[in-house]
């Protein structure tokens, strides 16, 4: 392109390729609507004001034009969709650009699954700027397909996959000077890094912000929030689909609306029916207004903020130069997306996408093989009466757990389930490295009374994980997730009572959203049928091995909860 015809459009002496007029124009520096017609060149904003031409006019009276929504934080692999389904769905929502941590299918299958996200992510009316995995596996008590250690980070960014460095979940390893968690950070040079820290506050905060991750997702409370504001954090609220911060951190953007440019929203992780039915960020926008936060402020929080914060001068508002990632909805409060345009192309219009479907590509490829699974014996917790448990307890709408210690209920000389107190077997079964390494112990909070569910999508290694209330509906789900390569599903002591497929790293599908939903719905409801009342049950059972968040998880090794040292035994004495 040449600067002298961009000069020409924004002088007003040459006509634009487009000029939107009549819309509200949403103002996220100045934070207030302008009356103004916006002129498109080239895909880029070549004017804000009256009087321009355009060899084409579009007549937005009566909405509000916005900047393209932005995600700065996401991992794609939950919705089971893999980026072109993904993608489908949320331009619809207005959303134009997107900040994805590729590292659950980085730890199911390596550095090919990180180009995979990459290569299919070209094709997309979204732009993605992929994070490279920081921490695979996320801790020492994980096992994924492949160890990616600080050379793979610097391979990531010198092959152009990706653009800053994914969430640094190993926060005790961050924060104890761990050699090669600091070598990956070093890796990164300049680029952005962004941090993971729950409950990380005080000196210990101070201390993990030396490593210059100056972004988190993990608060939940108002106090932890403003501790790592103050200590210069981005604060990155997260409302997902099974934990939901916004309402509680509100208040830190709403008594001081100044604070919209250190607090964006993002969705961590997501399902591809909550995106279809209830939204993206469009959500978080109706739900921001629904808290008490300005219009233009929580819009602020999906625009201008994630782009300032990730460096992207280029998007993020609409003024001269910016690319024109432009949305049209009704108002703000309802957020009721009418049009979209991405680089000054229209892809979406009342609701339908105007170029579709988007292409896939070949998904990696790199299985050892069909998994072994163990026979019963190996389900076996000999114990005496009296004897005294661990159990992961489960905390609706939140990754983090409780520690819970319970005495053990005995039958036969082992202990075992009791869903009379909602006490159900929670198994991992190792697959990554095909060595089908067991580990067994206990959760509660899942309300199943019969039957058992499984998953491969068990955060963040994604070995195979089950909960039941007997060892016969495990071992059923393993053979049938060991079979199909990955899945979700539920059992009745042999029969397979439903499942969807999920053969891309074993967490996702390339089907369209709407057959992965339908499949996700069924298996959804089968868990109803056998007691479950999460809303969400396999994306609350994801978290259940997520070792870098507390408090207790069960992993392949075992029993892990960092705050107490790492490794623990099934039986406390």
């Amino acid at each position: 392109m040449q600067i002298s015809e961009f000069l020409a459009v924004a002088r007003g002496d040459r006509p634009a390729d487009l000029v939107l007029r009549g819309a509200r124009v949403a103002n996220v520096f100045s934070l207030e609507y302008e009356e103004a017609d916006v002129a498109l060149y080239r895909g880029r904003i070549a004017g804000v004001g009256r009087g321009y031409r355009g060899l084409a006019e579009e007549d937005l009276s009566g909405m509000v034009l916005a900047p393209g929504f932005i995600d700065g934080h996401c991992h794609i692999e939950s919705t089971m969709l893999t980026p072109a389904a993904f993608s489908e769905l949320v331009v619809l929502r207005g959303t134009t650009s997107v900040a994805p941590d590729p590292h659950e299918i980085a730890n199911t299958c390596g550095m090919a699954g990180v180009e995979y996200m990459w290569r299919e992510g070209l094709s997309c009316p979204v732009d993605f700027f992929f994070t490279a995995p920081s921490c695979v596996p996320a801790s020492a008590f994980e096992t994924p397909y492949e160890e990616l250690d600080a050379s793979a980070v610097a391979e990531m960014f010198v092959r152009g996959w990706c653009d800053s460095l994914g969430e640094v979940m190993n926060y005790p390893g961050v924060i104890g000077g761990d050699p090669a968690l600091w070598a990956k950070m070093y890796a990164s040079g300049d680029r952005v890094r962004s941090g993971h820290a729950p409950g990380v506050t005080g000196r210990e905060l101070c201390a993990y912000l030396l490593s210059g991750c100056d972004s988190d997702h993990e608060s939940f409370t108002l106090e932890e929030g403003l501790d790592k504001l103050r200590r210069g954090m981005m604060l990155m609220i997260r409302e997902g689909a099974t934990e939901r911060n916004l309402k509680e951190l509100a208040p830190l953007v709403r008594e001081n609306e100044a604070r919209s440019s250190r607090c964006m929203m993002v969705s961590d992780d997501l399902t591809a029916r909550y995106l279809r039915d209830t939204g993206h960020m469009d959500e978080k926008i109706r739900l921001a207004i629904g808290s008490g936060i300005s219009p233009l402020v929580a819009l602020r929080m999906v625009t201008l903020t994630p782009a300032d914060y990730f460096g992207w001068k280029d998007r993020g508002a609409i003024a001269p130069g910016r690319i024109a990632d432009l949305v049209a909805v009704e108002c703000l409060e309802s957020c009721s997306v009418k049009k979209v345009w991405k680089r000054g192309r229209p892809v979406v219009s009342e609701g339908r996408l105007l170029d579709g479907p988007v292409p896939r590509a070949a998904p990696p490829s790199v299985g050892l093989g069909r998994v072994s699974v163990p026979g019963s014996d190996a389900f076996r917790l000999p114990a005496s009466e009296g004897a005294r448990i661990r159990v992961v307890g489960m905390r609706p709408g939140q990754v983090v757990t409780e520690h819970l210690v319970m005495e053990a209920t005995v039958r036969d000389g082992a202990a075992v389930a009791d869903p009379s107190r909602d006490l159900c077997f929670l198994a991992v079964l190792e697959k990554n490295r095909g060595t089908g390494r067991l580990a067994v112990g206990f959760v509660k909070g899942l309300g199943l009374k019969e039957g058992a569910l499984g998953s491969s999508v068990a955060h963040d290694a994604h070995n195979f994980v089950a909960a039941g209330a007997d060892i016969p509906s495990v071992i059923a789900l393993f053979e049938h997730l060991a079979e199909k390569g990955g899945g979700v599903a539920a059992a009745r002591g042999d029969e397979i009572l439903a499942s969807l497929e999920l053969p891309v790293g074993g967490i996702m599908s390339s089907a369209s959203a709407d057959d992965v939903i339908k499949g996700l719905e069924q298996t959804e409801g089968a868990a109803r049928e056998l007691g479950c009342s999460l809303e969400h049950p396999f994306m609350a059972m994801s978290f259940l091995s997520l070792s870098v968040i507390p408090e207790l998880k069960l992993t392949d090794q075992g029993y892990v909860d960092l705050g107490r040292g790492g490794l623990l035994s099934l039986f406390v004495d």
